[in-house]
């Protein structure tokens, strides 16, 4: 080959260089800017298009960067899980604070994928709301907890038996569970600190705030606070009407006072674990199952709460209403009959039955 031909043909290889690299970068870009762009493009800009498109994402504790991407890549949120790595790698080498954690994320496939990333990697979770009713006890708060998919129910029921004396000092001394004392209200956690000891705070902090001055600032002959709040829970589970409280509790007061004992069905129930229905009331053979919590064999108050007392049962029961009511009776719409005599109470609870096999 003649030494002109010889440069003639390096020459063309030269000359292909630049035009290979620029081909090669123009692919990597292509690929990037398609790998790292939104997998749905958003038609309306609007809100609501974007609040349509989100889902939610949870991302366990100690899950890898890598096995986050191959999530989002499933989940529709992201194009590509190499895309992702090596997004990862990126934040990591710039050193930024942070680094992906878990939670639970609201995210749209119309956000990019470095938009997705930065919310990962500084923890931008939302936040979870929980609501517990009044007159709910603890074991209906774990099973919500766990259908909510919180925790497990066992969790949340081992939790409840460590008592934080050193943090709530004025808890009652030798309390066997927390029944009773987590406030029933409306909370919110960062979905990445939900944990049954974060519950349990949050319900103590409230009781700490909401009902505990309500107690302190009452009289001081008025009952401990364990009593206090054990009472308040059978006028909560007994009451449906707001304002048969402070005469339901008037009624138990009566009976306190006079060595009477309350003979409620709730405490007959929490002591078995059962809930009566007005299809299926108490049975005797129930009524006469010996158990601390029976209050139809025990003269006093149960040895704890039987469920979660709110506002107005824990004021009635500081303030019950004077009267010379001994007896009430559900009408099985919300409301009771009351009765100053056994005789009174006895034909009452005959006319509700009556009225309820009439009414079938």
């Amino acid at each position: 080959m003649k030494a002109i031909q010889r440069i003639s043909k390096w020459t063309f290889y030269l000359a292909l260089i630049p035009a290979t690299l620029g081909l090669c970068a123009w692919q990597g870009w292509a690929w990037w800017s398609w790998a790292s762009a939104p997998p749905v493009a958003e038609t309306q800009p609007s809100a609501n298009a974007r609040k349509d498109a989100s889902v939610l994402i949870r991302i366990p504790q100690g899950t890898s960067a890598q096995q986050i991407g191959r999530d989002l890549e499933a989940a529709g949120l992201i194009r590509s899980a190499d895309a992702w790595k090596l997004w990862a790698f990126w934040l990591d080498l710039q050193k930024r604070p942070g680094g992906f954690k878990a939670g639970t994320y609201q995210l749209s496939p119309t956000q990019p994928l470095s938009a997705i990333a930065d919310k990962i990697w500084t923890g931008d979770v939302v936040q979870m709301s929980f609501t517990i009713p009044e007159g709910w006890s603890l074991q209906q708060m774990a099973a919500y907890f766990e259908s909510q998919g919180f925790f497990k129910a066992e969790e949340f029921l081992t939790a409840v038996t460590q008592i934080p004396k050193d943090q709530y000092p004025w808890l009652p001394s030798d309390l066997p569970y927390l029944e009773g004392f987590l406030y029933p209200d409306t909370y919110k956690l960062n979905s990445d600190r939900i944990t049954p000891q974060a519950v349990i705070k949050q319900m103590l902090d409230r009781f700490e705030q909401v009902a505990l001055p309500i107690y302190q600032q009452a009289p001081k002959t008025q009952m401990p606070l364990l009593q206090w709040v054990t009472l308040a829970s059978i006028v909560e589970k007994e009451a449906v009407i707001p304002t048969e409280r402070p005469l339901i509790a008037g009624v138990f007061t009566q009976r306190l006072q006079k060595g009477m004992r309350l003979e409620s069905d709730p405490t007959v129930e929490y002591g078995l674990g059962i809930r009566q229905t007005a299809d299926q009331p108490l049975t005797l053979a129930q009524v006469k199952t010996a158990s601390p919590y029976n209050t139809y064999l025990n003269s006093g108050l149960p040895p704890t709460p039987i469920a979660s007392p709110g506002l107005g049962s824990l004021k009635a029961t500081l303030n019950p209403e004077n009267t010379d009511y001994l007896f009430f009776v559900a009408r099985y719409d919300g409301t009771h009959i009351f009765s100053r005599t056994l005789q009174e109470h006895q034909a009452a609870t005959n006319a509700i039955r009556q009225q309820r096999q009439q009414s079938r």
